[in-house]
């Protein structure tokens, strides 16, 4: 089998490839020139799977590229992204392997990013969190290193959502007070030991 024609696509950073006369597949132009495709080129059925294994590649890197341009996102979030384009396993473990090597990936700093944006805009306490980061693929040995609030800080952040939620309940009994209050403090993520705490200073 030889290549006969190599022309551009609509798209300038593609183009159709053309074998013993007839259209046989496209491709992208940085492969055309990696390996070496031209006109007169003589191939065979294994080179044809071979470019088409690393086009589909590149296919699953772009994509799980676009998704990051909206944030950070873990080795699980885009392992679920490429799977459900139908990619299969393989391939998407190249392109994690790929994006890992570049620093696009990076679990330890996601989970650093995702403590801080919760703590900080959402308020949420150390459960939640970890209990988050379980969700997206984490692992524990990480979510132990970076999620690591100190009490003090805990209680503080605690209170002050508690001082700020109160308000709603001057109307209610002691009770009703510990059992909402305490509800939505443990529902932040903050344990059982710093609610108790908080609830203690501000309804006894």
């Amino acid at each position: 089998m030889q290549i006969t024609k190599i022309e551009s696509q609509k798209n300038p950073d593609r183009v159709n490839v053309y074998i013993d006369g007839s259209f046989s597949f496209g491709l992208d132009n940085e492969l055309r020139y990696k390996y070496d495709l031209h006109k007169g080129k003589k191939i065979d059925n294994e080179f044809i799977e071979f470019i088409l294994e690393k086009e589909n590649l590149n296919n699953a890197i772009n994509v799980a590229l676009r998704y990051l341009t909206y944030r950070q996102r873990s080795e699980k979030e885009i392992f679920d992204k490429l799977n459900s384009k139908e990619y299969p396993d393989k391939l998407i473990y190249q392109a994690i392997d790929y994006l890992k090597s570049k620093g696009y990936i990076n679990d330890r700093e996601f989970a650093r990013s995702f403590l801080q944006d919760k703590t900080n805009i959402n308020k949420y306490g150390p459960i939640k969190i970890k209990n988050q980061l379980k969700l997206k693929g984490i692992s524990n040995t990480i979510i132990d290193e970076i999620v690591d609030m100190d009490r003090d800080d805990e209680y503080q952040m605690s209170l002050e959502l508690a001082s700020k939620r109160i308000s709603r309940y001057k109307n209610e009994e002691r009770s009703a007070i510990y059992r909402k209050l305490g509800g939505y403090l443990q529902r932040r993520g903050f344990s059982y030991e710093v609610v108790n705490q908080v609830l203690k200073e501000l309804v006894d």
